[in-house]
C-alpha cells in the first residue's frame, strides 16, 4: 500500500509530497531513536542515553503508516488534517531530520522507521557541566553533536574513579577513601565514561577537567 506523505501544521497536518534528497539541505542532519514526547509544537526522541527536543511546524514532513487514511478522515470532518497524535505515537522508532537554528533543533521531516538501529547514538563517554552532584549520582548539562542539548544522570558507587585537582589531597586526608563531592563540584566541567545498564548510567570514572566559577 502506497504511503502518504504529511506537512505538520501546530495543530493538523495536510497531505504534500515527500521532498527530494536536494530539498534537504547539505546542513540538515539525522538522529534516529524513540519517540518519548509529543506536543503540539515540539517532539521528545531518546537517541541512544539523550533526550533531542525538537520544534516542528507547518514546514514538518511526517511519514508513517496509515497517514493518508487518517487525512481522508480529518478531510471527511471538515478538518484540515489530522493531529501529529494521530500518526505518530510515544514508543515508536522514527527517524529525525532536522536542522540547527542558533542551538534550536528544528524537524524538517520525521519518519517512521521499523527500529532504533545504532544510528546516532552517543558513544561511552559524556562530557559536560555539573547541575548536581552526592555520593551516588552525577547529573551533567552539555551539548551533543548537532548542537543538541542533552542532560544525564549517572549513578556513582565506589568503583567508580574521581580524578581532578585535590582529589590526591582530598584522598590523603582521608586515608585513600574520598567521596564524589570531595572533588567534583557544582559547575566544574567534566568527562565521563560509563556503560549502560539497562535504563540507568553507570559512571566507571569523572575526570575534572576545570573547575567552575566560585
Amino acid at each position: 500500500m502506497r504511503r502518504l506523505l504529511l506537512a505538520v501544521p501546530l495543530a493538523a497536518l495536510s497531505v504534500v509530497g515527500w521532498p527530494t534528497t536536494h530539498a534537504l539541505a547539505q546542513d540538515t542532519k539525522t538522529a534516529r531513536g524513540t519517540l518519548t514526547a509529543m506536543a503540539a509544537d515540539s517532539v521528545t526522541v531518546k537517541v541512544g542515553a539523550v533526550d533531542m527536543k525538537f520544534s516542528v511546524d507547518d514546514k514538518t514532513k511526517v511519514e508513517a503508516p496509515g497517514a493518508g487514511g487518517k487525512a481522508r478522515q480529518a478531510a471527511a470532518a471538515g478538518k484540515a488534517g489530522p493531529k501529529l497524535a494521530d500518526v505518530l505515537v510515544v514508543g515508536q522508532a522514527v527517524e529525525v531530520s532536522y536542522h540547527d537554528m542558533g542551538g534550536a533543533l528544528h524537524a524538517a521531516a520525521i519518519r517512521r522507521v521499523s527500529s532504533v538501529g545504532t544510528a546516532g547514538a552517543p558513544g561511552k563517554t559524556s562530557a559536560g557541566k555539573v547541575t548536581a552532584v552526592s555520593a551516588t549520582s552525577l547529573t551533567i548539562a552539555g551539548t551533543a553533536s548537532g548542537g543538541a542539548t542533552f542532560t544525564q544522570t549517572f549513578t556513582i558507587d565506589p568503583k567508580t574513579s574521581v580524578t581532578g585537582r585535590g582529589a590526591g589531597t582530598a584522598a590523603a586526608a582521608k586515608g585513600g577513601r574520598i567521596a564524589a563531592t570531595d572533588v567534583i563540584g557544582m559547575g566544574d566541567t567534566v568527562s565521563v565514561s560509563f556503560r549502560e545498564e539497562g535504563a540507568m548510567l553507570h559512571a566507571s570514572s569523572v575526570r575534572v577537567t576545570a573547575k567552575g566559577a566560585k
